[in-house]
């Protein structure tokens, strides 16, 4: 448990390392029928995901096949931002912290 606490500090200093880097990822599009556990409006949103990932693109990747897996499809730009973490690194490529904005055209 002690050790779960510092994974921010080991990673800075380098007492533990990964080969992914931290990503949160913003992507304009259309909210459908989302799958149990998602909230938002039908219509048009941004969606939000936080990624460890190989690189920028993969993480774009994860957000259009998460996103469509649970209901919201990419239509417009995306923004991708290397961030601070709050979760530590895996042994895979993975994501959390999704959600969704939703907001009306003009």
């Amino acid at each position: 448990m002690e050790d779960e606490k510092y994974w921010k500090l080991k990673l800075r200093y380098g007492k533990e390392t990964t080969q992914y880097i931290h990503f949160t990822v913003l992507a304009d599009g259309v909210v459908g029928d989302l799958v149990d556990g998602y909230e938002c409006r039908k219509g048009l949103a941004i969606m939000a995901i936080k990624t460890w990932a190989n690189d920028a693109e993969q993480s774009a990747d994860m957000l259009r096949v998460i996103g469509r897996q649970i209901g919201f499809e990419t239509t417009g730009e995306i923004q991708i931002y290397e961030t601070e973490p709050e979760q530590p690194p895996k042994v895979d490529p993975f994501s959390y912290d999704i959600n969704f904005t939703p907001y009306d055209a003009w």
